[in-house]
């Protein structure tokens, strides 16, 4: 079992930048696969940005050029800062664990999920 705590959400205006990060209780950290996701209302939750414990990196077209996830194994964190927000990023921010195998894309390959942070991206 791993906890994840996301922060960093709230309110910002369009072109400007947040850091979203992730707390894992960590005991095995290292071997998993960490993903962010969003949802924004009325739409199916998407793929963001996932790194792997070999530190591989995938992002999702939505916000790929904007976007940079990363880790730091010695805190049991993930990271994913993004820069010029828009206000179709609105949404609700989940960062996942991906222990086994399975898509990195797809939300069903990832077992445990935080509770969300909602970024708001004013025009």
């Amino acid at each position: 079992q791993v906890q994840l705590v996301e922060s960093g959400g709230g309110l910002v205006q369009a072109g400007g930048s947040l850091r979203l990060s992730c707390a894992t209780s960590g005991r095995t950290f290292g071997s998993y696969t960490m993903g962010w996701f969003r949802q924004a209302p009325g739409k199916e939750r998407e793929f963001v940005a996932a790194i792997s414990s070999g530190r591989t990196i995938y992002y999702g077209d939505s916000m790929k050029g904007r976007d940079t996830i990363s880790r730091d194994n010695a805190k049991n964190t993930v990271y994913l800062q993004m820069n010029s927000l828009k206000p179709e990023d609105t949404a609700v921010y989940y960062c996942a664990a991906k222990g086994g195998g399975g898509l990195i894309q797809s939300m069903a390959a990832y077992a445990y999920w935080g509770q969300g942070t909602q970024v708001t991206v004013s025009s």
